[in-house]
């Protein structure tokens, strides 16, 4: 399979194939190649004589000289007995770059490619083959559900074309929301696992090789199999459908709730706290043939609130309104009026879930709409989108966020 890709010159992919076999540049690639420059920098100095923040200072400035080369085949040789993983990069803090090695919030998100990522970690070629596209390269806060579809199509093709799994490197911001879109809509057994930083690459203490290293091992661990999406930061593995960002700030932001942890990492070595199992209720979407996705937008209930929001989303376009409530879904009684004539007049969803960032909301504010159950905001807009793209009753919503 590793030839067949290799060959393929319109492949973004970057592993190089087997001892023997030569490959072209793709015509139009999504990486960033190491120039001459880069080769005779890495050569000439000695990462154990200067720290993590130099190199990729170092590998940033040289990879910015516009000198044409060509690329030195074999850099890095396929390895038979090794099994394959492609890291879809998306930017993030994890590929975030400050002027200021203990700048941690005034950094530039998605400025480092996924290349210099994966050379930062050497430890991951013992690990696997990896191969490395890049998605995009922001602040997750600029992904959107379309490159979110993409990213989730590129995925189910190399999981069935026989990769062992997969790594997403993506902004802690909004990791959950694409975690959770890839747990619901990539049918697989293989480990996709989704991984951040909350410091970036030039912090004098980044989290983020250790992180990525950790991430490529679980996708490559057999009992990480049939658990669904994950996420791996500070040690912690946590299931993609309950696992939310809890801090904006804090190492061990990320965690599950009442759901808990999956696992934890002791080093390099991941210890599951559970055999594998899926989450109660979770439903699949096929968006292998789905070109776009319905607009679904948030409205987020407080004192004195204006109920001309929710009827303004549904005029622009919005086929469902998640309305993060408060507490066990309470809104206010004008709120609910604006939520009865949105759904009479322009026939869209709407969702109760609740801003309290825990529980379980039993009941809609208004007879004609949805129980959000267990579902944050955040991912009951991604429920709501993918279900009313499969074409779901109001009946069949109730259900599915009832589980």
């Amino acid at each position: 399979m590793e030839a067949s890709i290799a060959k393929n010159p319109k492949s973004r992919r970057y592993r190089y194939p087997p001892v023997g076999e030569q490959s072209p540049l793709p015509e139009k690639s999504e990486y960033i190649p190491r120039s001459k420059s880069v080769e005779i920098l890495l050569i000439s100095i000695s990462l154990t004589a200067i720290t993590m923040n130099t190199f990729l200072l170092l590998c940033l400035a040289a990879s910015s000289l516009a000198i044409p080369t060509k690329r030195v085949e074999k850099a890095v040789p396929y390895n038979a007995l090794l099994p394959n993983v492609t890291i879809y990069a998306t930017g993030g803090t994890i590929a975030g770059s400050s002027s200021s090695n203990t700048d941690t919030t005034g950094y530039t998100a998605g400025s480092i490619g996924v290349q210099v990522l994966i050379d930062a970690v050497p430890e991951i070629t013992n690990v696997s083959n990896v191969a490395g596209i890049q998605v995009a390269n922001v602040g997750s806060g600029q992904l959107t559900p379309s490159i979110i579809l993409d990213l989730s199509q590129k995925i189910q093709k190399s999981l069935d074309s026989g990769d062992s799994g997969a790594v997403v490197t993506h902004g802690t911001d909004t990791i959950e929301e694409t975690s959770f879109f890839l747990d619901l809509t990539v049918n697989t057994t293989k480990p996709i696992v989704c991984v951040g930083a909350m410091r970036p690459a030039t912090a004098i203490s980044a989290d983020g090789p250790m992180n990525l290293l950790q991430a490529v091992t679980l996708a490559t661990t057999p009992k990480a199999a049939a658990r669904g999406a994950m996420i791996i930061l500070n040690d912690r593995i946590g299931s993609a459908f309950y696992t939310t960002k809890t801090h904006s700030n804090a190492l061990d932001t990320f965690r599950g709730g009442d759901a808990g942890y999956l696992g934890l990492f002791l080093g390099t070595k991941p210890k599951f706290f559970f055999e594998a199992s899926k989450a109660t209720g979770k439903p699949f979407f096929d968006v292998s043939k789905t070109k776009e996705l319905p607009k679904v937008d948030i409205v987020y209930a407080y004192q004195g609130l204006d109920p001309k929001a929710i009827v303004d989303a549904a005029k622009n376009g919005a086929k469902g309104i998640v309305i993060a409530a408060m507490g066990a879904g309470s809104f206010t009684k004008e709120g609910n009026a604006a939520v009865e004539e949105a759904v009479a007049e322009y026939g869209v969803q709407v969702v109760y879930s609740s801003r309290t960032g825990g529980g379980y909301v039993p009941s809609a504010g208004y007879a004609g709409g949805v129980a959000g159950g267990f579902y944050n905001p955040q991912k009951a807009r991604y429920l709501l989108m993918l279900a009313i793209n499969a074409g779901y009753t109001h009946e069949q919503l109730v259900e599915v966020f009832a589980q």
